[in-house]
């Protein structure tokens, strides 16, 4: 057996409402539920949460504790035509792109952080052996 995609993508981030806030006005993701522990966003084929990592780590929850420390990193695709729009979007929302990466494989990555302090990355679907669709 083997298992086929990935779920669920899961983040940190002490102050919820800050990143429930980027998540959906910035990146314009839908949130799906809230919670004092979690928020989350529904995507195509999957969903991505945010946990508070003080709450994410208290037992007896009903699911197994988990957290991490420091910055994680989070990547989404990016279709290349679409770059400059998310630059000028970006810039808009006064996010700083901290670092564009231009690829072997081809496209081009743009890295910026949210207010956790998490990297987020738009990614080309070139990355990964390619093919990728939106």
């Amino acid at each position: 057996m083997q298992v086929t995609r990935i779920f669920e993508t899961v983040i940190y981030a002490g102050d919820l409402a800050a990143a429930e806030r980027f998540y959906h006005d910035v990146l314009g993701l839908a949130v799906y539920s809230r919670s004092e522990t979690v928020v989350s966003f529904r995507l195509a084929g999957g969903v991505l949460l945010v946990f508070d990592p003080e709450r994410a780590i208290q037992p007896n929850r009903g699911v197994p504790s988990h957290g991490a420390k420091g910055p994680g990193h989070l990547a989404f695709a990016a279709a290349p035509p679409s770059l400059e729009h998310w630059r000028a979007h970006l810039a808009a929302h006064d996010v700083v792109v901290e670092m564009e990466v231009n690829w072997e494989q081809g496209g081009t990555s743009l890295y910026f952080r949210d207010p956790a302090g998490n990297s987020i990355e738009l990614a080309p679907p070139t990355l990964w052996g390619g093919g990728w669709e939106f």
